[in-house]
């Protein structure tokens, strides 16, 4: 059963005025939530299980942190990461960086995992996608906005 008001955030979360303005607000609440409580605390994973990603920039090559919500894959030991940029038309950084650099870190419920990133295509892809939907329904609604195909990725331990 899900928790209380969760189908709420769901339907407050599809909206373009939410995709709009959670980019702002979101990453940098959690970014410092998550330094203050000393990687014990990700706010928004009150809602969905969240990582910080750790990767370097795709041309800087400076390392990036980015707080991101995940779908962890408990019966595979991995972790889903959908780049759905809350719905707005370009694909977030952090999946250019991950195109790049596939070799990162995540920090996961305080513990820093080493982890390799790998782009999900065909039907690897769509089994995940359908996961996905079921997991965080507004996806779809994020999907249906933009005309590009939303990036997903699967990290493993290494």
């Amino acid at each position: 059963m899900a928790p209380p008001g969760i189908k709420l955030v769901q339907k407050v979360s599809s909206t373009r005025t939410f995709g709009r303005l959670a980019p702002h607000v979101i990453p940098a609440l959690d970014r410092a939530v998550h330094r203050l409580t000393r990687g014990k605390v990700l706010l928004s994973a009150q809602m969905l299980p969240g990582v910080i990603l750790c990767v370097r920039g795709a041309k800087s090559g400076i390392e990036r942190r980015t707080p991101l919500a995940c779908m962890p894959e408990g019966e595979r030991g991995t972790w889903l990461l959908i780049g759905s940029n809350f719905g707005r038309p370009g694909h977030p950084a952090w999946t250019a960086n991950l195109l790049a650099h596939p070799d990162a870190e995540i920090n996961w419920r305080g513990a820093d995992v080493a982890v390799t990133a790998r782009l999900l295509r065909g039907s690897e892809r769509e089994e995940a996608w359908v996961a996905a939907l079921k997991f965080w329904p507004p996806y779809a609604a994020y999907q249906r906005r933009v005309e590009r195909e939303i990036r997903l990725f699967r990290l493993e331990r290494r």
